[in-house]
């Protein structure tokens, strides 16, 4: 994220809302694998059914479309949620930097 705060602080691209992210939809599924990955544990996980009340109304899908960012010149790569995952677990909740 800091990258393209950089990049819209150099080049002043047009005003608006821009998208970030890798433009791929990820599942929590994913990104509960990679969690473990990074902690080099097998993956315990428990599926619970999504509650009643919020059924008709949650976002089941979610993808970030990156042709704004990309059309005003951004073109450095995103984390995969991979990396993503694996460096914050590494360099911020292992060693309790997070707080």
């Amino acid at each position: 994220m800091l990258n393209v705060l950089l990049f819209a602080w150099e080049e002043k691209p047009n005003n608006g809302i821009y998208n970030l992210g890798t433009g791929k939809a990820r599942s929590f599924n994913d990104l509960a694998h990679a969690i473990f990955a990074s902690l080099n544990k097998e993956p315990q996980i428990e599926y619970i059914p999504t509650p009643t009340d919020i059924r008709d109304t949650y976002q089941y899908y979610t993808q970030a479309t990156m042709e704004k960012l990309i059309s005003a010149g951004y073109s450095k790569k995103f984390y995969s949620l991979e990396e993503g995952i694996n460096d914050y677990v590494i360099n911020y909740l292992k060693p309790n930097l997070y707080l």
